[in-house]
């Protein structure tokens, strides 16, 4: 017989499995959606944030918590969170799923990398070298040409990455992740009411783009978000920010598989220089933080 001791790595490797394959179909989702024009962004969000406090909130209900209302969440990490959806869906209009999903996590990386910086924490010299490697495959990637992104997409994106990183470091340290996520979730609600107004005035909506929003929202949003908290507990914090370097290499997959988008020579070797010099500046930012 397995005891816990032997099969919580196997649990962990089970959860980071899921909950990185979530992560990246939350941008073939909303992508899907966008390319058939099943529905409009401010409408996509909307469903996916109403859905995912629904199924939140039975998670909660389910594991004998309190009210997430009462226990957890705040209204500014509400707002973030909010703003992450929001503009993470009006940027996959323009963007593809593998472009959207790198713009993504190398802002949500580079956010909490400088923050860091910025409350006094230090990096060697490795951290620096892919700092700045990083930042030139970002300017590789939004060099005007064929296969470059429409800035407005790339602008919509750096700004979910970056709500997405200060809503991350916001939640270090919490104590009940699940209920402060849950409360989170239904306190952006009365924000996306206020999207609707886009909603109202030129949206349009199918049954297939409910049902996609729905599945953002209630699958790889909500279940995907607490199933990462469950692995987070088998993990150290570099190996928590180095493994989501598979997101974006698993969004790409997907996009090409799903959805017949080309890799293009611009996209492999900004892949390469993101992802290589982010994974140098966690790298580099751990280090420097244990010799403090």
């Amino acid at each position: 017989m397995i005891n816990f001791a032997e099969s919580r790595p196997i649990k962990t490797i089970v959860y980071t499995s899921f909950a990185l394959v979530a992560f990246a179909a939350n941008s073939l989702l909303n992508r899907m959606a966008f390319a058939e024009d099943s529905i409009d962004a401010a409408s996509f969000s909307i469903i996916r944030l109403a859905s995912g406090a629904a199924v939140l909130l039975l998670i909660v209900k389910f594991s004998r918590r309190q009210s997430p209302l009462k226990s957890g969440g705040n209204w500014l990490s509400a707002a973030m969170l909010f703003l992450y959806t929001a503009t993470f869906s009006f940027a996959y209009v323009t963007l593809s799923v593998g472009t959207g999903a790198l713009i993504l996590f190398a802002a949500v990386q580079l956010t909490m990398i400088l923050t860091a910086l910025w409350q006094g924490e230090h990096l060697r010299i490795l951290g620096w070298l892919g700092l700045s490697l990083a930042f030139l495959g970002l300017t590789y990637l939004v060099i005007p040409g064929l296969s470059s992104p429409t800035l407005m997409g790339f602008m919509l994106m750096a700004t979910a990455g970056f709500a997405w990183g200060v809503y991350t470091l916001r939640g270090r340290g919490t104590r009940n992740p699940l209920a402060d996520t849950a409360g989170n979730f239904i306190r952006a609600l009365p924000f996306a009411a206020g999207l609707g107004l886009f909603a109202l005035q030129g949206g349009q909506v199918s049954a297939t783009g409910i049902w996609l929003a729905v599945l953002s929202g209630a699958f790889a949003s909500g279940v995907g978000y607490t199933v990462w908290y469950a692995a987070l507990k088998g993990l150290t914090t570099t190996q928590a920010a180095s493994i989501q370097l598979m997101v974006p290499v698993l969004a790409s997959l997907a996009g090409i598989v799903f959805l017949s988008e080309a890799l293009t020579l611009r996209l492999a070797l900004s892949t390469v220089m993101i992802l290589g010099g982010v994974g140098l500046a966690v790298a580099g930012h751990m280090d420097g933080s244990r010799s403090r």
